[in-house]
């Protein structure tokens, strides 16, 4: 099986570049997570950053574009393919570190590429 690049769309995905997908909101496997808050298009570095509002306190989440399942343009949800709790369990996203450090995103990349049961 050859390593799936996380940081690219699945082109099965349904996603069109250009589209604005702020404020779709999000479904885990088990259940919604929240809102698209911002989207990178970036070619190598595409992800999803998501407002979870109360479900965990107001936690931004990053999820890399290649944890998306599918896009419903219809009904404006997008599917990701990990738990809640995956979500949940992730590190938490910080736009002043990302701007300043080129690496900040390898460890988005280390989470979401682990073997998850």
């Amino acid at each position: 099986m050859s390593e799936f690049d996380i940081w690219g769309y699945h082109p099965n995905a349904g996603y069109q570049r250009g589209i604005d997908i702020v404020g779709y909101k999000v479904e885990a496997t088990d259940g919604s997570i929240g809102k698209i808050d911002k989207h990178s298009e970036d070619v190598g570095a595409s992800y999803l950053v998501v407002d979870t509002g109360v479900w965990i306190f107001g936690k931004h989440v990053l999820l890399p574009a290649g944890t998306i399942d599918r896009i419903d343009t219809a009904e404006q949800k997008v599917y990701v393919n990990r738990t809640k709790d995956q979500i949940k369990d992730a590190p938490e996203y910080d736009e002043a570190k990302q701007a300043g450090e080129p690496s900040y995103l390898e460890q988005f990349a280390r989470y979401y590429r682990q073997p998850h049961m």
